[in-house]
């Protein structure tokens, strides 16, 4: 296995991280206090291509891989969460299951502007009796003629209340189960569809999660994506990028915390040295240093592997799996790192560790990653 980065993912990883640290480091606390979405840093990452990476240039993305998605989502979150979470959601769940199960119609349609920014994009399995557990859909797409009809509502929805386009999920056949579940494209402004209520946050402050409503909300048949009864069957597919995803978001996290723990251990003095000369500091760097290596391994496997349209279900729930809790367990030791600094808002570790909570629920929780790997083994030990 190939364990280096090109000169282009090298440029890369610098260019988004003085993006970063320039455009988005100033205005962390007041989005996060505010609850403030970054409207504009994030129309400025889709008119430099990052809204697009994974998708050809034909399709008016910047024909780049997981790999280098990875290290465009590693580097805002490193800065800032929010923002590398409504890149994720637009990207890795919206746009990449138009792509990967969309007509070539839908395609051309949806994809060159979600590409460019022009669009924000929002997906939405999600329901309050249904989140690990798909079967537990309510919403409703009945056929009625030309036109499918819409009832129900979708929660958690990151990029809710700035989505122009959304793929949600409904039932169309509730015998079939899991089979019996198709997706949809449904534009802002379509009749019957609106916003619901929008959720107040521990963290992920600066992205919208919100509630959206289905009420007789009428679609042409050419909105199906996908197969009929095939939504949650390709929900799944989608779900094992966006799980890569989550894992290079809770490194970027990681490392945020590391880099602030290390600046903070050098400066910090107690007893008449840095703290950084005591070995409890040093042994929680250390780990803190072993675990984001470990992490990287698990997450660029993955994310070669799907570079290289090989199956990786099992890669990514371990890559998620292992990075999330890892994430959680860094920006815990920073704020101990940095003591009293740590529980106040003029620290970054502060919100980091507000926010990496949700690295180990979203995308499929922890304990559902650990059914997804389980699954895999044994089915690759028959």
């Amino acid at each position: 296995m190939e364990f280096d980065y090109s000169a282009e993912q090298i440029q890369l990883r610098k260019f988004v991280r003085e993006f970063a640290e320039g455009e988005i480091a100033p205005h962390v606390r007041r989005w996060d206090e505010e609850e403030t979405f970054p409207s504009e840093v994030v129309a400025k990452l889709g008119r430099m291509g990052y809204l697009g990476t994974i998708f050809p240039e034909e399709l008016g993305g910047a024909g780049l891989g997981y790999v280098d998605y990875c290290i465009l989502l590693e580097e805002l979150a490193r800065v800032d969460p929010s923002v590398a979470l409504i890149v994720a959601a637009h990207t890795s769940l919206c746009a990449n299951h138009i792509y990967l199960a969309g007509t070539e119609e839908q395609r051309r349609r949806y994809l060159p502007k979600l590409a460019s920014g022009e669009w924000l994009g929002c997906w939405s399995l999600t329901e309050p009796e249904a989140g690990s557990d798909a079967a537990g859909t309510r919403t409703t797409a009945v056929r009625q003629g030309s036109e499918w009809v819409l009832n129900g509502a979708k929660t958690f929805t990151t990029n809710a209340e700035e989505a122009h386009v959304c793929v949600a999920m409904a039932v169309t056949n509730r015998a079939a189960g899991h089979r019996g579940i198709s997706a949809f494209i449904v534009e802002k402004g379509t009749p019957g569809f609106r916003l619901g209520k929008k959720e107040a946050k521990m963290g992920m402050r600066a992205t919208s999660t919100g509630e959206l409503v289905f009420e007789d909300c009428r679609l042409p048949a050419s909105q199906l994506l996908g197969a009929e009864g095939q939504g949650f069957i390709d929900s799944l597919r989608v779900l094992d990028g966006g799980r890569i995803s989550i894992a290079a978001l809770s490194i970027g996290i990681a490392q945020g915390a590391f880099d602030a723990s290390v600046k903070h251990a050098r400066q910090r003095r107690q007893f008449g040295r840095p703290i950084a000369e005591f070995q409890a500091i040093q042994h929680k760097l250390v780990d803190m240093a072993v675990s984001l290596d470990a992490a990287r391994l698990l997450t660029y496997r993955a994310a070669r592997l799907a570079d290289q349209g090989q199956r990786m279900t099992k890669e990514a729930s371990m890559a998620k799996l292992f990075a999330s809790e890892m994430a959680v367990r860094a920006a815990g030791e920073a704020v101990q790192i940095h003591g009293g600094y740590g529980f106040i808002k003029d620290f970054p570790v502060e919100k980091l560790y507000r926010d990496v909570k949700l690295c180990t629920i979203g995308e499929g929780t922890s304990e559902i990653q650990r059914l997804v790997i389980a699954r895999q083994i044994l089915k690759d030990a028959c």
